[in-house]
Formats: C-alpha cells, sequence, structure tokens
C-alpha cells in the first residue's frame, strides 16, 4: 500500500524568545531569552524561560488561531488536534492550592492533560483530538502519531500542538534533581552546569497536500532505553536507535543529514549521551545545536518547538550556532560557534525524556 507523504504547512510558536521569527533571530544572533529567577525557591537563583505575564490559554488559541489564518482552511472541523504535554493544566491547580490551602476547589478537568485539547475545541470544534503525555518526547511523539496517520490516510489534515506552562511542580522537580542552572544554560560545554526549565506553546499544520513553503516530515523514529527513570543509557544505544529509525523511515542515509537539531539540555548525563550517539552514527560530522539555550527546556512543548525551528533552518538554509558555547566537552561533533550559511537538504530533531523514551524527526527541504 503506498503512503501519502506529509507535509508542515503552517506553524507559529511563543516562547521566552517571543514569536517564530524573533526565535530566529535571537537563535542566529545567539542572544538567549532566559532570566534569572528567584520567586519559585527564594534565595535560590535558576534560569527560567518565561512569557510576558499574559494568560497562557489565551496564548495558546492565539497561537493556534494564527495557523489556521496562515492555512488554506476555513475552520478545524475536519482536522484532528494532537496534543503533546507534560503539564496540562497543573499551574493552575497550584495556584487554587496556594491561594486557598486546600485542594476542594481545583477542577479535575482542568488539571489533567486534556484541558489543552478542550480549550482547544471549544475555540475551534475539532473534528477529534488526542493528548499525549510522555514527558518531553510529548509533542514529538505527537508529531511521530500524526505523521503515521496521515500516511495512511486516516486524515488529511492534523494539527499538532505542544504547550507547557511554567508551574512549581517542574522547577522544584528538577531542582531536588540536582540539574537546574543557576545561569542561563550551556549545552555541550565543558563545565556545564544544568538546563533551564521553560514554558512554551508552538502549533504544527500536517497535511497530505503539498503547498508553497512546505518542508517534508519525511520520518520520525522512536526507542526506549529501559535503563533508568531519569538518565539516558550512557553508550547510548537508545539515542542511537532512536535516530536511526527516523532515518530508516525516511528513507535516507546518515550522511544526507545536514544539521541535527539537539535535544541539548545542558545537564551532564543528556549532553554527553547526544554528543556519543551523534558522533557515532554521523560519521560525516553534520552541523548541530540546540536552541534550549535560547529557549529554555520548554519539557512537552520542547518536540513541537523544535520542529517549528528544524522548518526555519530548512527555510532560511542557515544553521544556528549553539550559544554560549566556549569549550566543547566533546571535539568529535561538529559544533557551530557561529551562524552557518550552507545547503541543508535534510534535518534531523532530537527528543529525550525520562524513562529512556527516546524520539527522533527527519524533515527535508521540498524540491
Amino acid at each position: 500500500m503506498s503512503k501519502s507523504r506529509v507535509y508542515v504547512n503552517a506553524y507559529e510558536s511563543l516562547s521566552c524568545a517571543g514569536n517564530t521569527a524573533q526565535l530566529m533571530d535571537a537563535a542566529y544572533a545567539a542572544r538567549s531569552g532566559i532570566t534569572i529567577n528567584t520567586s519559585y525557591m527564594p534565595g535560590i537563583p535558576v534560569g527560567l524561560g518565561s512569557f510576558a505575564p499574559d494568560d497562557f490559554f489565551s496564548s495558546l488559541n492565539e497561537i493556534v488561531r494564527q495557523v489556521l489564518d496562515r492555512s488554506d482552511l476555513d475552520n478545524f472541523h475536519d482536522t484532528l488536534l494532537i496534543v503533546g504535554s507534560s503539564v496540562g493544566g497543573i499551574a493552575q491547580s497550584e495556584e487554587i492550592f496556594f491561594r486557598d490551602r486546600s485542594y476542594k476547589n481545583i477542577d479535575p478537568a482542568r488539571h489533567a492533560i486534556s484541558v489543552i485539547s478542550d480549550t482547544l475545541n471549544k475555540a475551534f470544534r475539532f473534528k477529534d483530538s488526542r493528548s499525549i503525555s510522555t514527558a518531553c518526547t510529548s509533542s514529538a511523539n505527537a508529531m511521530m502519531m500524526a505523521q503515521r496517520l496521515l500516511e495512511l490516510g486516516a486524515y488529511e489534515n492534523v494539527l499538532v500542538v505542544g504547550a507547557d506552562a511554567l508551574c512549581y511542580t517542574t522547577v522544584c522537580g528538577f531542582h531536588a534533581l540536582g540539574v537546574l542552572s543557576p545561569e542561563v544554560c550551556t549545552p555541550f560545554q565543558k563545565e556545564r552546569l544544568g538546563m533551564n526549565v521553560a514554558e512554551g506553546i508552538a502549533a504544527l499544520l500536517l497535511q497530505t497536500s503539498l503547498k508553497e513553503g512546505s518542508v517534508e516530515l519525511c520520518g520520525s523514529g522512536g526507542s526506549s532505553d529501559a535503563f533508568h527513570i531519569t538518565n539516558p543509557d550512557p553508550e547510548a544505544r537508545g539515542a542511537i536507535a532512536s535516530m536511526r529509525n527516523a532515518l530508516e523511515n525516511a528513507g535516507i542515509k546518515a550522511d544526507e543529514i545536514g544539521y541535527v537539531n539537539a535535544h541539548g539540555t545542558g545537564t551532564q548525563a543528556n549532553d554527553a549521551v547526544e554528543s556519543l550517539a551523534v558522533q557515532t552514527l554521523f560519521k560525516h560530522m553534520p552541523y548541530i545545536s540546540s536552541t534550549k539555550a535560547i529557549t529554555g527546556h520548554t519539557l512537552g512543548a520542547a518536540g513541537a518547538l523544535e520542529a517549528v525551528v528544524s522548518c526555519e533552518v530548512l527555510k532560511r538554509q542557515k544553521i544556528p550556532p549553539q550559544s554560549g558555547l566556549e569549550i566543547a566537552e566533546n571535539g568529535e561533533i561538529n559544533l557551530p560557534y557561529s551562524t552557518v550559511e550552507t545547503q541543508v537538504d535534510y534535518v534531523i530533531s532530537n527528543s529525550f525524556a525520562f524513562g529512556g523514551n527516546n524520539t527522533s524527526l527527519v524533515f527535508g527541504a521540498v524540491k
């Protein structure tokens, strides 16, 4: 059975670096949107990525509205919505709890992951919806599910939304793990301090029809380390398998990848393992960088946000530098210190999550 090709035809995002255009300007200028914050844990500074103080769900609706306006659709009534999130409505629940010092006024329906799809369905009336929560691979897995459904002809239009708000649960949780940086994170740096938790929203319309300005979602792949609840396999077997599976699904060879959009959180374990995986699999040394130095780690939204970055790299034919890099820990990977203008036919974007859940997406320029 022949499979339909899958295209990203419209998208928009919001992060601490701004909207998509502002984010890319910041990425190419190595200008981080991270700020140092002590409000979550008084006396303990941590780097966080936050929006202007607008309502998160109003911003969510606005981002999706912009994608609809940029599409060839009149509405989303014949579109499947797939949401990827790790936080859902936890921030709202925390606000109520801290105000009332009680759980009694917390609405479970506004706490769960499904609050995002419920909010969007109320505003846009999608044909159907699904929600995925697999920690930091949530929206990357939403992209993979969308690709599979579109290939099989189950839908012609799928909107993928990755969305996570900042909350005490994640900030304090990562602090308890000892992986938060008190400064702007420096992925792949030799003496890096850790990651920056951030909030983000990204929405991408995937369709089986080719449009002007389309970027192809060529392939996707996943794997499971089954190694440790938080740490990746130090031999990088899961990360390598994820990328290999994505390349196989895309029908391309490793040496056709021009840029690796790294998961690159800035933690000791993640960056060392991802560096080893890229070094092992890509002998031709493609460029690699992590835009989490610009946006912070947007958790369940990261896969969708970095899918937007990958599409922009292919459209602009410009690779963002590794912001904040001075001395790389692994000299066997090709980390650019400044923006590189070069031909890029394919980009692979990685998302790695707790529990060894790994997802890689391959995007291609439409020729």
